[in-house]
């Protein structure tokens, strides 16, 4: 595999890894003639990203600089003995094979038995979430548009068309329900964790994406590989609203489907994209400074691994959306989704995209960081998950 594949297969890895410290990095890169004089200078000035942006730019700049470069710089990170000793994570990253520089045996840690069986060799399909079902999985979606107080979510029918569009496109089986109170939600939920018969779903109204419009539901739901809901709703912290303003808490929503013994989606991702104020508070921007921050293999798996809940916006604060164009943070995920899936990246990679793109939008043109909004992302998924597009 190619050096600059090698990088991009495992970029997310490597750039969380060298935030830690910055500035060696980037200094071990200049020392190594990797970058140029004007190009370290412009790295080590910036001040609008924060420790994992700078480094973002830095291997970015890297990638861009060709073949040559980026072999250069992998045999730096596995040969250098500072970066080894400060970045002690690099080892877990897979950066060698047959055509890099072997690991030098003192970068080896004495402890890997304690992670791996002696002899044992992790296998590719551990490192990736293998998805090989016709459709790929269940995608449920509950939008709540009209509330039993009279209040309207305009815009969220948009946010519903783009979340059906691109995971039908991924291949997953696109079912809706509009308007539930909190008790609705919940059971309707549980209905799909249990994989409750057909009869049971047609009382909560779920409709199925068929044929370019959504349907009546004429067969029952069988989870595949994937698991993917979209909560479209009002919320508050911790919790989405029903259309009756009662609180549904995110945590019962994603224990519903924590693992089992007879639970069909065990070992498999579940993802839960929440579009929903976590709270009434405006999030401002703030001008980032120059800040440096202070420095065995089990056959079974935790009840509540394998989750990826995605929250539109942090704790205590407001979610924004548009009346006409949907919500940013539901348009961004869809658009990232086509853009990510097809180059081929891991879904924590392009919700980074997301929380970029979301976090550079501005909710008053005329008071810039006035009003803002940062997504959330919190992960036990233990591997890479990988959509792919399906051929229709």
């Amino acid at each position: 595999m190619a050096a600059k594949d090698k990088i991009r297969r495992n970029k997310t890895a490597i750039q969380t890894t060298l935030s830690g410290d910055r500035r060696l990095i980037l200094n071990k890169v200049h020392e190594n003639k990797l970058i140029t004089e004007r190009e370290y200078n412009n790295l080590r000035s910036i001040n609008k990203e924060d420790e994992e942006g700078h480094v973002i730019e830095l291997v970015d700049k890297i990638m861009n600089k060709g073949e040559d470069r980026c072999q250069a710089f992998l045999n730096l990170l596995q040969t250098d003995d500072e970066i080894q000793e400060t970045f002690p994570n690099l080892k877990n990253i897979q950066l060698n094979d047959a055509c890099l520089l072997p690991r030098p045996v003192q970068v080896s840690s004495v402890h890997e038995s304690d992670v791996l069986p002696p002899g044992s060799k992790r296998q590719k399909e551990d490192v990736q979430y293998e998805l090989k079902s016709q459709p790929t999985g269940l995608c449920v979606i509950i939008n709540n548009m009209n509330f039993k107080d009279g209040t309207e979510r305009r815009g969220t029918d948009k946010d519903a068309e783009s979340l059906t569009d691109v995971f039908s496109w991924l291949g997953f089986r696109v079912l809706m329900c509009k308007d539930q109170t909190k008790d609705q939600m919940d059971c309707t939920l549980k209905c799909f964790a249990s994989q409750s018969d057909l009869s049971q779903l047609q009382e909560f109204n779920v409709k199925e994406w068929s044929g370019g419009e959504f349907t009546a539901l004429q067969e029952a739901p069988k989870h595949g590989d994937a698991f993917i809901c979209c909560i479209l709703s009002h919320g508050d912290r911790g919790v989405v609203l029903g259309i009756d303003r009662q609180p549904l808490p995110i945590k019962q929503i994603t224990r519903t489907f924590k693992a089992t013994d007879q639970s069909t989606l065990t070992g498999k991702p579940k993802v839960f994209l929440i579009q929903a104020c976590q709270g009434g508070k405006i999030q401002r921007g703030v001008l980032v400074k120059d800040l440096e921050a202070d420095g065995c293999h089990s056959s079974f798996n935790p009840e509540e691994a394998d989750v990826l809940v995605y929250l539109s916006t942090v704790e205590d604060h407001l979610s924004f959306r548009d009346k006409v164009n949907g919500s940013w943070f539901v348009q961004s995920v869809c658009q990232q989704l086509k853009e990510g899936c097809q180059r081929g990246e891991d879904i924590i990679t392009i919700l980074h995209h997301v929380n970029e793109e979301v976090s550079q939008k501005e909710g008053n043109s005329q008071n810039p960081g006035e009003v803002k909004q940062m997504p959330e992302i919190r992960s036990t998924l233990r591997k890479r998950l990988v959509l792919s597009p399906h051929q229709h």
